[in-house]
């Protein structure tokens, strides 16, 4: 008898965590449009869920501008760097503070991004710092369960006043290693961060226990979506083992009264000059490099780019 209670209990309690999932890829999910805004509704989801997913922030012109330039040899995947990630794949990306004054500086100023994060934050955010993640088909790396907060945590950032906006270039499937969310983990506050494999992941054990109580989502995308996510998030990916790359360009930000109290290998506040949408479309810049900083986590070196690249 108490075999079968048991039983029934992790059966209800799978059932449940099921349809939870199922009701927050439909809470937290957004269309963009020129009138979009953070209502109290979409407050609402991102303060329960930990974050909201906006289709098609950027259309399809927007995209194909940005693909170009992160393609471009002249542009900033020449300071690409690559990690394995201990299972036999490799994780490759590019990794910098200041905006600068090419096209990834201009959308991670304009109003739809930047101006969104700082409502859903509450305070004026300065641009932390942006990488370009690249799991290429077949070769992609994957990334163990963790919180950003729990990395930042150790850069000096007293509270988790932080988010990142993760803008798909590529349609993100399960098949590609799309990420793994666990809606309303960011609530349970910092995890301790330890060594997981090859790579510093929240503890196994305490993940363990938080998924019997909240729900597992993937977060497939369309090229020009974009999920905005708090710091504290738990989130993963696993390796791309199919034929299709799956390339992500992402923008932490930290909220101005949250300044690091170290130096440290990100950017400490500098204001921000928000520019509008529209200046995605008129950007000439494309692959100026100029203003913007480089860097290697694991050998925290920096490059600063302080003339005119692009040719």
């Amino acid at each position: 008898m108490q075999t079968s209670k048991v039983a029934l209990a992790k059966s209800s309690n799978k059932e449940y965590l099921t349809n939870q999932a199922a009701k927050n890829m439909t809470e937290s999910i957004y269309t963009f449009t020129e009138d979009f805004d953070v209502t109290p509704s979409v407050q609402a989801d991102f303060d329960k869920n930990g974050y909201i997913i906006v289709r098609s922030l950027f259309d399809s012109e927007e995209v194909t501008l940005l693909k170009d330039a992160l393609e471009s040899d002249e542009g900033i995947i020449r300071y690409a760097f690559g990690r394995d990630d201990g299972e036999g794949g490799k994780i490759r990306m590019v990794l910098w503070n200041q905006p600068g004054n090419d096209i990834t500086g201009v959308m991670a100023r304009c109003e739809k991004v930047a101006g969104t994060m700082e409502k859903l934050l509450g305070g004026e955010v300065y641009h932390y710092h942006a990488k370009l993640i690249m799991k290429d088909a077949r070769t992609g790396g994957a990334f163990v369960w963790h919180q950003d907060y729990g990395y930042w945590y150790e850069n000096g950032c007293i509270f988790p006043d932080m988010g990142t906006v993760s803008i798909a270039l590529d349609k993100a499937t399960q098949e590609n290693g799309c990420l793994k969310v666990i809606p309303g983990s960011h609530r349970i506050g910092r995890i301790d961060h330890v060594l997981v494999g090859h790579q510093m992941g929240a503890d196994v054990e305490r993940v363990t226990e938080i998924q019997k109580f909240l729900p597992l989502v993937h977060v497939e995308l369309e090229p020009g979506d974009a999920l905005f996510f708090h710091c504290n998030l738990l989130h993963c990916s696993e390796q791309n083992h199919s034929d299709k790359r799956r390339w992500a360009f992402l923008v932490a930000y930290n909220r101005a009264s949250n300044n690091p109290v170290i130096e440290h290998h990100h950017s400490r506040y500098v204001p921000m000059a928000k520019v509008p949408n529209s200046a995605i479309k008129m950007c000439t810049t494309t692959t100026d490099l100029t203003g913007k900083d480089f860097s290697d986590p694991a050998t925290e070196d920096i490059k600063k780019v302080t003339e005119k690249t692009q040719r």
